[in-house]
Formats: C-alpha cells, structure tokens, sequence
C-alpha cells in the first residue's frame, strides 16, 4: 500500500517530536509564535521552521490578526494519515477476523503431545 502525498507529508510532521508538541500545545486553540516557542525549548525561528511544515502538511494553519500570525490545529492533515490507518488496520483487522473465524479448534482444547494438559 503506498502513501498518497498529503499521507506522507502528515506522517513526517508527526515524525518529529518537536511537531507533536506543537500540536499539543495548539490542542488548547490557536496561539501566536511567540507563546507557542515561550512553551518549548526550541527557539522561535525553530518554532517557526516547525509550523511551516506542520501547515505545509495540513495539520495546522494560520490567521492573521493585525501584525500577528495566529496559528491553529486544522484536520485536513491528520485526517490524511487517520484515513491511511484506517486502511491498513482495518483491513488487518478483517483478515484476523476471517481466519479467527476460519480457524478450527484442536479436538481436546490446549492439550500438548502426551494427551495432557501442559505437556
């Protein structure tokens, strides 16, 4: 199965925890730069390089309010990388499913090779 690109652009956001972060922090609504860099560790052009890709990815866009830039969670990214898991596990989980279901039983239940239980 390979990813589409806005897939792809949303599994390498999420791949750096620096990004996550960011996202956490925008989990609680939008901010500006200035308060998300004041939250981490990394500085604010750091922050920045961060949010460009995060919004390049999808995940996060920007508003601008006088001289400032408002920053926000937007779905669109992680909504591409929730479809891909959805079609890989979901389709992994109908095939346990099938041979679960497919799958008979031994005669005796959990019996090992001298008839015994645990042997």
């Amino acid at each position: 199965m390979k990813f589409s690109e806005a897939e792809a652009r949303g599994f390498e956001a999420l791949g750096d925890a620096n990004r996550r972060e960011i996202l956490r922090i925008l989990s609680d609504g939008g901010k500006p730069v200035r308060e998300i860099a004041d939250a981490m560790t990394i500085s604010r052009p750091a922050v920045s390089r961060h949010l460009r890709l995060l919004k390049d990815a999808g995940m996060v866009a920007e508003q601008v309010q006088g001289t400032r830039r408002i920053y926000y969670l937007q779905e669109r990214g992680v909504e591409a990388v929730r479809e891909y898991l959805q079609r890989v596990w979901g389709e992994a989980a109908v095939r346990f499913r099938l041979l679960a279901e497919n799958t008979k039983a031994s005669p005796g239940g959990n019996q090992g090779a001298g008839g015994e239980p645990g042997s």
